[in-house]
């Protein structure tokens, strides 16, 4: 039985179906490791599956019935995925169009009935309660198990690796194991997430995709799958099985239909197991151009023409996450040309990118960022992309690669963009070297966008109102826009991100304050004064174009000047 069995007994006991004696001995009787009093009560014969179903089921408004599913046509049952189904232990009987009857067999398990609603997209369901064996032969009928051991799935997602042993043998017992992981990446790629989360707890073992930013929680393996999931994992990623006390890095690659992506896989130890983070790389993400990002007009016009400066460094800012290597293979995809030599250094190189020269870090043989970019600048570069400048030396050679007629694009971390100089000369270069070289730096975050398909408007409150005011003189009639929910957005109201942006661009007047040493808030206040938008003015900006909402860009620039 699975259902709430201090409920369930209360229950018999009350209709007069359990006596006082037979509870009694149901919880003092020694019994089998994992068996409940009410599972030895039905297993011992005291009392009947049907009497105690039955029971519950009267008790919590619901049919009981047996059921044979002859009559049940295969398209309704396949409502349910198979994975959700069987988890669940329910099978869908009837569709009249507006309503789907569930047969379930624990009427008490509220959370397993909201699930099933949820992956009906919605739908109403009501439920009739049958017998576990009904539905192992329902289950059995209309999602049968086929143990394959290359994995492969309906949606022709395959592992792209070499079958080795797991843990003692690639034996029958392990396809289900392999099936599951291959459902948990398959899952992961539908909801086009960024990130899949593996995570071991005390009780329990959670997964957690990352989708548009925010992580959100997934159905858990089973527990006791804990150690095969991960040594899975590990085994596609090319890691160390045996190891299991220091950090490890690895990459899968695998097929979704038409699609190809890279997993870049990271185990770190923890109290309960190894905990898993695979971040998905997908290469349709490249085919985004500057427009996609979330560029307004007239950013996009001014940035289009910084990126098509001969020479000088153009720097992205950010936090980790906030999308700056996506907005730089957005540029080098968009200047990318027959006549012009584009060389990266990466650490990793995450995608492939046609006609680009590509170079991998690789610190094991002094292959870093300062040596790559020094050795990269004999090669004749137009173009040159440097992954991250985090050091003296790295940003000493790209300003003077900037100056010997190189176009240079990086990424620097700061929280907004006039930082990029304080930044700079932090790390040790001459003022008189930023000035000359820089052209630009240009701070991003990401917010999520408002889902298309549920976008509704919506009356702001006077708080809301309030805060577009400092920002808009139209705030009293400006319209507001939110999301619904939807099962396209899975009921979050968001659907996709966009990017905000603060542009500060360097012109006479700035270089000569750099080369003087101004300090940060007179930079900003002059670039202000140029016409650059803050981070926060870009998403109000956004807010009222309908594109996101105002809660997101608060979340996203709280710590901004208004």
């Amino acid at each position: 039985m699975t259902t709430n069995d201090e409920y369930a007994l209360q229950v018999l006991q009350e209709t007069g179906l359990l006596t006082e004696d037979q509870l009694a001995e149901a919880l003092t009787v020694e019994r089998n490791e994992g068996q409940t009093p009410l599972d030895w009560l039905v297993e011992s014969g005291k009392i009947s599956e049907e009497d105690v179903l039955g029971t519950l089921a009267e008790q919590f408004g619901m049919p009981f019935a047996s059921v044979d599913g002859d009559d049940i046509p295969p398209e309704t049952a396949k409502l349910l995925d198979a994975q959700t189904a069987r988890k669940m232990m329910a099978v869908p009987l009837q569709d009249d169009g507006d309503t789907v009857m569930v047969a379930i067999c624990d009427p008490a398990n509220y959370d397993a009935q909201d699930a099933i609603r949820y992956r009906l997209n919605g739908r109403n369901a009501d439920f009739v309660v049958v017998t576990r064996g009904d539905v192992r032969r329902l289950l059995d009928k209309f999602y049968p198990i086929t143990f394959d051991p290359n994995a492969t799935d309906d949606d022709g997602l395959v592992a792209q690796r070499k079958e080795m042993e797991i843990e003692g043998g690639d034996d029958e017992g392990d396809a289900p194991v392999i099936r599951l992981v291959n459902l948990i990446l398959m899952d992961a790629c539908k909801m086009k997430a960024s990130d899949i989360h593996v995570e071991p707890q005390e009780k329990r073992f959670r997964v957690r995709f990352r989708i548009d930013g925010a992580l959100r929680e997934m159905d858990d393996p089973p527990k006791r799958l804990q150690g095969a999931i991960i040594s899975r994992l590990k085994l596609m990623a090319n890691m160390d099985l045996s190891e299991r006390r220091i950090p490890q890095d690895g990459r899968i690659q695998i097929k979704v239909g038409d699609r190809e992506l890279d997993l870049r896989v990271s185990t770190v130890p923890t109290n309960f197991g190894e905990s898993i983070v695979m971040r998905i790389l997908d290469k349709q993400n490249l085919a985004l151009g500057l427009p996609q990002l979330g560029f307004l007009s007239d950013d996009q016009a001014k940035f289009e023409r910084l990126i098509g400066l001969p020479d000088g460094v153009i720097l992205v800012t950010g936090p980790t996450g906030s999308g700056k290597t996506t907005t730089l293979y957005a540029c080098l995809g968009q200047i990318n040309r027959p006549d012009k030599k584009l060389i990266t250094v990466e650490d990793p190189v995450e995608y492939q990118l046609s006609g680009i020269n590509q170079v991998q870090v690789n610190r094991a043989v002094g292959l870093d960022f300062s040596a790559a970019l020094r050795s990269i600048l004999r090669q004749a570069p137009n173009i040159v992309m440097i992954g991250e400048i985090r050091d003296h030396e790295t940003a000493e050679i790209a300003m003077e690669a900037a100056l010997t007629g190189h176009l240079v694009f990086s990424t620097l971390h700061t929280n907004d963009a006039p930082s990029a100089v304080t930044r700079l000369t932090d790390i040790g270069i001459k003022p008189f070297l930023v000035a000359s070289a820089l052209r630009a730096a240009m701070a991003q975050r990401l917010v999520r966008a408002i889902c298309e398909k549920c976008r509704e408007e919506y009356i702001p409150t006077d708080r809301e109102r309030k805060m577009l005011g400092t920002f808009s003189k139209d705030a009293d009639t400006m319209q507001m826009f939110k999301g619904a929910g939807c099962p396209v957005c899975g009921k979050s109201g968001y659907k996709g991100r966009k990017g905000l942006f603060e542009i500060f661009s360097v012109d006479d007047t700035v270089q000569r304050m750099i080369f003087d040493k101004a300090p940060t808030i007179e930079l900003r206040a002059r670039v202000r004064e140029m016409g650059m938008r803050t981070l926060r003015e870009d998403g109000m900006l956004k807010v009222s174009s309908g594109m996101t909402t105002l809660a997101e860009v608060l979340r996203v620039t709280m710590g901004d000047e208004e």
